[in-house]
């Protein structure tokens, strides 16, 4: 297992020109985690990811890893593994000597470099591929190279941008599982940059979300979709019901724990759909519009008498029979799924 390392950002900011890339960024990154930054394009999580690794200078701020002052510190002696969006590979070499280059260049001896790229090429799953150089590889096989020459040397931190971007989406399930395996077989502190939310998700120990260059939460996977801290959390991870509170009452009908005012946020799959009015519990009316089959699941657009568009998303096999756009229905919820933003 690698030495992990943990990673200090205090009051981190950014500037290009008159443009403000990143503002008062401040995060501990722990020893051996799996930390996914995740925003939209421009939210600054790529260029804070260029500040953790030394390629860009921070234009505020500190940066410590394992409590000393890293902020000054050149890229190529902090020691980071590095893979790129592009893979960044020599096409002149092999799989086996691009995995190879970061060990010479360490001056390691040549058995040791041997004995490693062994172990590397086996643990990345590309056994009888390491003499193809990158132009026999496929992409998902090139993405492989990348993570082993990166690991190769035993790096405390990886540091990985948008990796699998590249990729389709089975290729991409398929370096997820990848990613996961080598985190834990490992141990280094991996620092992961994705636009995705569905990889962040499922990648994490946490997520840390950017958005205009500020960090707007950090928490576990779990924490940041079932209780996010603002709207724009809520609304950029996934789909999201925001029902309109005033003293207590969500379009006509009292509501149990949704408080004075603000909106109301239900995940769609935590919503349930009743053709006749319950007798207790949270619920609103609202008319189906639209059906979407996904085969086990099945999404449902509504709209309620005000306006309010909802989605849910239920069981196939669950939905009465007949259903169609244009029927009346009840959207209900348990008190334990809602919350106020």
């Amino acid at each position: 297992m690698t030495q992990a390392a943990e990673i200090g950002a205090s009051g981190i900011g950014k500037e290009f020109g008159q443009f403000t890339a990143l503002a008062d960024v401040t995060l501990t990154v722990a020893r051996g985690e799996f930390l996914t930054l995740l925003g939209p394009s421009g939210s600054g999580k790529t260029t804070f990811l260029m500040v953790l690794s030394g390629f860009e200078a921070p234009t505020s701020g500190r940066l410590s890893l394992d409590g000393r002052d890293m902020t000054d510190m050149p890229a190529e002696t902090r020691g980071f593994g590095m893979v790129f969006q592009g893979y960044a590979l020599f096409p002149h070499m092999t799989a086996e000597e691009n995995i190879a280059f970061p060990l010479k260049v360490q001056g390691r001896t040549g058995a040791e470099v041997r004995r490693r790229v062994a172990e590397m090429v086996e643990m990345v799953g590309l056994g009888g591929h390491g003499h193809k150089r990158p132009s026999g590889l496929s992409g998902g096989q090139q993405q492989r190279v990348a993570l082993a020459r990166a690991l190769a040397y035993g790096p405390p931190v990886l540091l990985l941008d948008e990796p699998f971007s590249a990729l389709d989406k089975n290729l991409r399930g398929q370096m997820q599982d990848e990613m996961r395996r080598l985190h834990r077989e490992t141990g280094t502190t991996f620092v992961f940059v994705t636009h995705d939310q569905e990889e962040a998700l499922a990648l994490s120990s946490r997520v840390a979300i950017f958005e205009k260059g500020r960090l707007q939460q950090i928490a576990a996977p779990r924490e940041v979709y079932e209780r996010p801290a603002n709207r724009f959390v809520a609304e950029f991870l996934g789909d999201i019901n925001l029902l309109p509170v005033r003293e207590g009452r969500v379009e006509g009908r009292a509501v149990e724990g949704a408080g004075a005012g603000g909106d109301l946020a239900i995940r769609p799959e935590y919503m349930g759909l009743s053709l006749a009015e319950p007798a207790t519990g949270n619920a609103v009316p609202a008319t189906l519009s639209d059906l979407t089959y996904l085969g086990a699941g099945t999404r449902l657009t509504l709209v309620t008498p005000a306006g309010t568009a909802l989605v849910l998303h239920q069981p196939t096999a669950g939905l009465p029979e007949g259903l169609s756009p244009g029927a009346a229905v009840w959207a209900t919820w348990t008190p334990d799924r809602g919350f106020l933003l």
